[in-house]
């Protein structure tokens, strides 16, 4: 029950943050945007505290470990394959060209318009 109560609240700050932007229109841009930014960070600090924050940013932890254990190509894999995608490209195009060309050529042939 407590986790809905900081949920709601986070989203309270959330559109307190925007209310705020609009509810200062007169005001620099700089206090606008430091008031969208407060309700936001406030909004997180609200959502760190709760089981669903918790999870998220263990998730989050996670997620980063996983991607430092990619092997990335190297800059001459990266070079071949992208000729290889462009090659395959040139090589389609053509192919769907001729195919284009030669149903023009045969509706053009049956009906009677071949020059």
């Amino acid at each position: 029950m407590t986790d809905k109560i900081k949920l709601l609240a986070a989203v309270l700050m959330v559109i307190a943050g925007i209310a705020g932007f609009y509810y200062l229109a007169d005001s620099p841009s700089v206090v606008r945007l430091g008031a969208i930014l407060l309700g936001f960070a406030l909004a997180i600090a609200i959502f760190w505290f709760t089981q669903a924050g918790r999870q998220f940013f263990a998730f989050s932890q996670e997620s980063v470990v996983e991607a430092r254990k990619v092997v990335w190509p190297t800059r001459k894999e990266t070079i071949q394959t992208t000729g290889i995608v462009f090659a395959f490209v040139v090589v389609m195009a053509l192919f769907l060209w001729l195919v284009d060309a030669g149903l023009l050529w045969a509706v053009k042939l049956l009906m009677g318009q071949s020059t």
